[in-house]
């Protein structure tokens, strides 16, 4: 096993992976790992559904913006924020089960800190991971594909394998740029330090072949307009509130 932060300072998210199979025990070795992420109150208000068939793969791709990998990867996974056994609890004890904004919220947070503690498990052992947030692109036809019951909410997808490319990896912003004391800093303090990280990221977009000038100009766009609007509205049929 590699030092723990040595795995973590080295995270890169993979996009091509060699065709090598992920021998069972070592799934199972990350799975467990995710299990020992925290979970509010021992909820454990997540599941990994591991698409295997290869119809399924294929009908995920243009549902994931047309992400090939989602097919041609190793090991592919759908996160999932799961309260079907809290509720199949209530049910057969005759109780009631009340869904709201923070039941929604702890199977969220449970379900990433899970699928967190298996990427750093799966990059320990030398596999690469990326995570496929274009899962939630059309969330009613990926439900079709995998089924899932009302209490169980696909969140993002996982593929994981031999990285099959070394990219480098991307500059984040300086510590002291999320890291504060006692009180938020000042709206220019803010700035100031965007304004460094820009000159950092404006260099390796160019190194990298990206027609972006820094990273404001990729925020600013990136939020000029909403994304995937009809997902709250699947998310409430699906059996969540945020009352």
């Amino acid at each position: 096993m590699t030092d723990v932060l040595d795995v973590l300072l080295s995270h890169r998210s993979i996009r091509r992976f060699k065709t090598d199979p992920i021998p069972e025990e070592d799934l199972l070795r990350a799975v467990s790992a995710g299990q020992q992420a925290a979970t509010s109150s021992n909820i454990q208000g997540y599941c990994a559904i591991r698409v295997t068939d290869p119809d399924v793969r294929a009908a995920l791709v243009p549902l994931t913006g047309g992400q090939a990998k989602v097919a041609s990867c190793p090991l592919f996974m759908a996160i999932c924020g799961d309260t079907r056994r809290h509720r199949l609890l209530a049910a057969r004890a005759g109780e009631d089960y009340q869904s709201n904004l923070e039941g929604f919220m702890l199977a969220v947070i449970d379900a990433t800190l899970f699928a967190q503690n298996m990427v750093i498990a799966f990059e320990s052992m030398g596999y690469g991971t990326c995570y496929i947030g274009g899962l939630r692109e059309d969330l009613p036809a990926v439900h079709e594909v995998l089924r899932t019951p009302e209490g169980v909410w696909p969140l993002f997808g996982l593929c994981v394998g031999l990285p099959d490319q070394e990219p480098r990896r991307r500059p984040r912003l300086e510590t002291d740029a999320v890291l504060f004391d006692d009180r938020y800093p000042s709206d220019g303090e803010v700035l100031a330090s965007i304004d460094d990280y820009d000159r950092v990221m404006h260099d390796w977009y160019r190194s990298n072949g990206i027609d972006t000038p820094d990273w404001s100009a990729r925020i600013r766009q990136h939020f000029a307009e909403k994304h995937r609007t009809r997902n709250a509205a699947w998310y409430l049929g699906a059996g969540a509130s945020f009352d």
